[in-house]
């Protein structure tokens, strides 16, 4: 039986077609997808770790809540606004360069799309600091309990800190045990420094 020939140029001609529809660029989400998950875990950790630092001196319970409303507020704006500058950096040097590069005017036009948009960072990275924030407030709120109040917010804010390293890790397509752990294991660090230190320097202080 004869061999049928096989065009390989129209195989590769196919599979260079289906490429652009099978593959998808996940760089094109590393502007707000760092603004996100960096924010929320921001957002997560530093208020946690405020409210955990004044509940080692002060176990009162509307303390704990008005440190970390003032974390969020504060947090969230400080990050709106160095995200807004860094990105309205960026785009300004790359603007910069697309008109210097006047031989290629078809290929601006393209790019023009791509720029970053320094709102939508500052936006983004505002929001989910706020929404990390929100976790250790919340699981303070209605407990009494000194001790039991502590504890919840370690456990809710392991919890959430896991769900964000794994949700970033799954989005950028990164290994999502390693990811998680370091997140997780980073959020705990920063809590039981400032708890520990905290604890120290009001001790101090009261003798």
């Amino acid at each position: 039986m004869a061999a049928i020939p096989i065009d390989d140029s129209v195989h590769h001609q196919t599979t260079l077609e289906l490429e652009p529809k099978d593959l998808f660029d996940y760089s094109k989400r590393s502007q707000w997808l760092r603004a996100a998950v960096l924010g929320a875990n921001d957002g997560l950790v530093s208020t946690a770790s405020l409210m955990m630092g004044v509940g080692a001196v002060k176990k009162d319970m509307k303390a704990m809540i008005l440190t970390g409303f003032a974390g969020l507020v504060a947090g969230a704006c400080s990050m709106a606004i160095g995200e807004f500058v860094s990105v309205y950096s960026q785009l300004d040097i790359e603007v910069a360069q697309m008109k210097r590069d006047i031989n290629r005017r078809d290929i601006v036009k393209e790019e023009v799309e791509n720029l970053p948009n320094p709102w939508q960072a500052a936006a983004a990275s505002a929001l989910a600091f706020s929404l990390g924030a929100i976790v250790p407030l919340l699981a303070v709120s209605f407990i009494k309990p000194y001790k039991t109040r502590i504890l919840v917010v370690v456990i809710a804010v392991t919890i959430a800190l896991a769900v964000f390293g794994w949700l970033g890790a799954a989005l950028g397509r990164a290994p999502a045990v390693k990811s998680t752990i370091r997140v997780v294991v980073g959020g705990w660090v920063a809590m039981g420094i400032t708890y520990g230190l905290t604890s120290l320097i009001g001790i101090e202080a009261i003798h």
